[in-house]
């Protein structure tokens, strides 16, 4: 193999413009898990750096055989980002071949983000909600929860959307993109108010620190399920005692990680554990679950490989 002189990247724009479908997002997820569990694939727990300024700075780290991709990611959030009309947080992906180093091609860090933690929750979703989820809730209405609301449209016949958060432009940006997919959209009064009757929640309140928890588990109505994206930071923790089941990205990782998102005895298992069926998503109809995550570098780097396939196939 030649050595690489020129390295592609990839915008936002481009990205967008493959036009990948949540299926296709979900499948590349479960089948790279797959390839975990058949020791093809691997993944490190992500490294953070918080420098006590507000600042937080992470690297994730997966690999694979096949396809021959190795993928790190490196994002940083800043909340003083806004004041200089810059994105809250702003990050690139560097994909290598696994087996010679090589790079292959930069991504845009804040579509994949965006994109593969939607898929994560999609992909919990499919195993863990009731199939005919018809009200969706967002707590925090940015750029996940738009992210989040086009995945689960394709995925359930959602007929509301019910808004809460911190932004009132980006709650009427969020109605909006509810109304082009023809769904009407109410803005609350209160988080509880939201979560309130929904069948599903997302949580992606963005961590800018010195909020305390205000959101409660037991507002769950019988039979929801909530894909909380934020380290379950805005969450009462305590509160989780009171659901059926709750499952985290990786158990591994969450090992390895000082700050565990969660009392480790409220833990179900992990999402691989889900789509290798070695646990039931949902046992009963009724039963009120989550799926609280940090981040899992499987879901990077599943994306990023399905980006470059289709780059390789639309340029042959």
């Amino acid at each position: 193999m030649s050595i690489i002189t020129s390295i592609p990247y990839f915008s936002e724009e481009q990205l967008t413009g493959l036009g990948l479908t949540t299926h296709e997002v979900i499948d590349s997820i479960e089948a790279l898990i797959l390839s975990g569990d058949k020791q093809n694939a691997w993944s490190a727990p992500k490294a953070v750096i918080q420098p006590g300024d507000g600042r937080y700075m992470m690297a994730a780290l997966a690999a694979a055989d096949e396809p021959s991709v190795l993928a790190v990611k490196t994002v940083i959030l800043n909340p003083r980002n806004p004041e200089q009309g810059l994105p809250l947080i702003n990050g690139l992906v560097t994909l290598l071949d696994s087996h010679s180093g090589l790079p292959i091609a930069i991504l845009d860090g804040n579509w994949i983000t965006a994109v593969r933690t939607a898929g994560l929750s999609a992909t919990a979703a499919r195993h863990m909600a009731n199939k005919d989820a018809s009200v969706i809730a967002f707590i925090g209405c940015g750029v996940q929860a738009n992210s989040h609301l086009q995945a689960f449209s394709t995925l359930f016949p959602l007929e509301k959307v019910q808004l809460f958060g911190r932004g009132r432009m980006n709650i009427e940006r969020l109605g909006a993109k509810a109304a082009e997919l023809s769904l009407p959209s109410v803005a609350c009064n209160t988080a509880e108010e939201a979560v309130t009757g929904a069948d599903i929640v997302i949580s992606s309140v963005t961590h800018t620190g010195g909020v305390a928890p205000f959101l409660d588990a037991d507002w769950l109505k019988p039979g929801a399920f909530a894909a909380i994206t934020d380290l379950a930071v805005p969450w009462i923790k305590q509160s989780f005692s009171a659901l059926d089941q709750v499952i985290i990205d990786d158990m591994a990782q969450e090992a390895a990680m000082p700050n565990k998102l969660m009392p480790p005895d409220y833990v179900t298992g992990d999402l691989s554990q889900l789509v290798l069926g070695k646990l039931k998503g949902r046992n009963r109809d009724c039963d009120r679950n989550a799926f609280v995550f940090r981040g899992h570098a499987m879901g990077d780097l599943a994306l990023s490989a399905l980006v470059y396939q289709r780059t390789l196939m639309r340029s042959d």
